[in-house]
C-alpha cells in the first residue's frame, strides 16, 4: 500500500482504479488517504478528478460534495463542481460554486468570468440573479458583483454592468483601484458608446482613489471616453476639473486642456472654444494648430466661411492650405480653390480627406470657370448637410454649363447627394443618372453615374435592372476606372460574392 505521504503515488492509484472500473478499490485509496490526512483536500479532488476524466461527472460531483461535507468548509472544491455543472448545462449551479468559491479564491475571477461568459443567452438573467443574491455589502457580495458586472459588460449591458460594479470600487484601497483599472480596460475593448461611456466612469472614479500625478492622467483619460461616447457634458465636467487642478502634470494639462477645446467644437459651441483656444497658453503649438484645423472644418460645416477663414490666418501647413481649398471653393473661387488642393497634395489629412480632395479636383477640372459663386453654394449646402437644398442648387448650377463644360460631373454629384435621401429624392437620383449616361458621352461622368445608379437600383431591390447597367457599362466603357468596381458590383448583384 502507497504510503500516506506519497501524494502522487495514491493519486495514480485512484486514476487507475477508476480507469479499470473498480470503484470500491478507489473508495478505498481515497478514505484511508482522507484518513490520513482529515484536512486536505487533495483525497476527494483526485478522487472527482478520475471520474471526471472517465466522463462520470455525477459521480465526480457526489465525491467532491462528500468532500465538502467531510471538510466542513462551504466553499471548497466550489471551482471543480462549478465545472462540472457547466458541464451538464447546469449554469445556475455553476453560478453558486463560483460565488462560494470566490472568497477564498479571488484571483480566480478571471476564470470565473470567463467559464460563466459562455452561457446561452437564455441563461444570461437567471446568472445575474444568482451572482446578485448576496446584496450589496460583503467581501462575498463585492467578488461576486464584480463578477456579475464583468459578465454583463461582456453580453452588451454595459450600463447595467457599471450599475452593479460601481458599489463594489465605493472604498478607496488598492484592490479597488485594480479593478477600476481592470473594468475601463475591459469597457475601452469594447466598441460602443455605452461601453466607453462605462470607460469614461471607471477612469473619473479611479482618478478620486488614485495618488497624483496618476489621478490627473486618469481624468484626462476619462474625458477622452466620455468624448468618444458622445457625453460632451461629462467629458467637460471631467476636463475643466484637471484644467483647475496647478498640481497636474504640465503634459497632462495641456492633453486636458486640449480636449476641452475638442469638446466644445464637437458639442457646436464654436465660439466658446475659439476663445479658449486663444486665452489659454497651456496648449501646446501643434495642439494649437491642429485643433484650430479642427475649429476651422466645424466652421465651414456650419456656413460660416468667415470664420473658418480667420482661424486660419497664419496656418502655412498642407493641412491648412487643405481646409484653405475648401473656403475658397465654397466662395466659388474654383481657380484658386484647384491651386490650393494642388499645394497640399495627396498626404494632407487623413484618407478620407485626400479622397474627398481627389474627387473634387476631378470635378474642378471638368469645369472651364475661374469663378462660379453658384457652384460654391451648391457645395457649401452639401457640406452643410442640407441635402434636398444642395440637389436643387447644383440642378441650377449644372444647367448654366455646357456638355462639355462639366455639366454632367455637377449633375453626378447632385444624384449622389439625391441617392441618399428619401424615396422621392431617390427618383430623381435616378432620372440625374439617366441624363448624365445620355448626355455625357465618353467623359468619365457617364461611366461613374452608371455605376451609382446600379447600385441605387440594387438598393431598391431592382437586381435584375442593376445587371443590365453594370452590363452594359462594361462593354461600352471599357477603359473606365470604375470598371473593375462594375465588375465586383456585378458579381454581388449575381449572387457571385454573398452581400457583408
Amino acid at each position: 500500500m502507497a504510503s500516506p505521504t506519497n501524494v502522487a503515488l495514491r493519486g495514480i492509484l485512484l486514476r487507475t482504479y477508476v480507469a479499470l472500473n473498480e470503484p470500491d478499490s478507489a473508495r478505498a485509496v481515497a478514505l484511508r488517504w482522507a484518513a490520513a490526512s482529515p484536512r486536505d483536500e487533495a483525497p476527494y479532488r483526485e478522487w472527482a478528478i478520475a471520474l471526471e476524466d472517465a466522463h462520470r461527472h455525477a459521480d465526480a460531483r457526489a465525491v467532491l460534495l462528500a468532500g465538502r461535507q467531510a471538510l466542513g468548509r462551504p466553499g471548497v472544491y466550489g471551482i471543480e463542481l462549478a465545472e462540472l455543472s457547466r458541464l451538464t448545462g447546469d449554469w445556475e449551479g455553476a453560478a453558486r460554486e463560483w460565488a462560494a468559491a470566490l472568497p477564498d479564491a479571488p484571483a480566480q475571477l478571471t476564470n470565473a468570468a470567463s467559464e460563466l461568459g459562455e452561457a446561452p443567452e437564455a441563461e444570461r438573467e437567471r446568472i445575474t440573479r444568482v451572482l446578485t443574491a448576496a446584496g450589496p455589502t460583503g467581501e462575498r457580495a463585492i467578488l461576486t458583483g464584480r463578477l456579475a458586472a464583468e459578465l454583463l459588460l461582456d453580453w452588451g449591458q454595459a450600463a447595467r454592468a457599471w450599475t452593479l460594479f460601481a458599489p463594489t470600487v465605493a472604498t478607496p484601497s488598492s484592490d479597488a483601484l485594480f479593478a477600476l483599472k481592470r473594468f475601463a480596460d475591459m469597457a475601452g475593448a469594447r466598441g460602443t458608446p455605452d461601453a466607453r461611456r462605462v470607460r469614461g466612469l471607471a477612469l473619473a472614479r479611479y482618478g478620486e482613489m488614485a495618488p497624483e500625478p496618476e489621478a490627473a492622467r486618469a481624468w484626462a483619460d476619462a474625458a477622452r471616453a466620455f468624448v468618444e461616447a458622445g457625453d460632451r457634458a461629462a467629458a467637460r465636467d471631467v476636463l475643466e476639473r484637471v484644467a483647475r487642478d496647478s498640481s497636474a502634470p504640465p503634459d497632462v494639462q495641456q492633453l486636458a486642456q486640449s480636449a476641452v477645446v475638442e469638446a466644445l467644437i464637437d458639442g457646436g459651441q464654436l465660439d466658446e472654444a475659439a476663445r479658449q483656444l486663444a486665452s489659454d497658453g497651456r496648449v501646446s503649438p501643434d495642439d494649437r494648430a491642429g485643433l484650430s484645423r479642427r475649429l476651422a472644418r466645424a466652421r465651414l460645416r456650419a456656413g460660416d466661411l468667415d470664420g473658418a477663414e480667420a482661424v486660419l490666418a497664419r496656418d502655412s501647413s498642407v493641412e491648412g492650405l487643405a481646409v484653405a481649398g475648401w473656403i475658397a471653393l465654397y466662395r466659388g473661387r474654383l481657380k484658386r480653390a484647384q491651386e490650393l488642393f494642388q499645394a497640399a497634395g495627396p498626404y494632407a489629412g487623413d484618407r478620407r480627406d485626400a479622397t474627398e480632395r481627389t474627387e473634387m479636383l476631378a470635378l474642378l477640372q471638368q469645369v472651364p470657370l475661374d469663378s462660379f459663386a453658384e457652384l460654391g453654394a451648391a457645395l457649401l449646402s452639401v457640406a452643410r448637410g442640407d441635402s434636398a437644398g444642395a440637389v436643387a442648387a447644383l440642378s441650377r448650377a449644372a444647367n448654366r454649363l455646357g456638355p462639355a463644360g462639366g455639366r454632367p460631373d455637377v449633375l453626378l454629384v447632385a444624384g449622389r447627394t439625391a441617392g441618399r435621401l428619401g424615396p422621392e429624392q431617390q427618383r430623381a437620383a435616378l432620372a440625374l443618372f439617366d441624363e448624365v449616361v445620355r448626355t455625357g458621352g465618353q467623359g468619365a461622368a457617364a461611366p461613374a453615374a452608371e455605376l451609382e445608379w446600379a447600385r441605387l437600383l440594387v438598393r431598391q431591390g431592382q437586381t435584375s435592372d442593376a445587371i443590365q447597367h453594370l452590363e452594359h457599362l462594361i462593354l461600352s466603357y471599357p477603359g473606365s476606372a470604375v470598371v473593375p468596381e462594375a465588375r465586383r458590383e456585378l458579381e454581388r448583384a449575381k449572387g457571385a460574392i454573398p452581400k457583408s
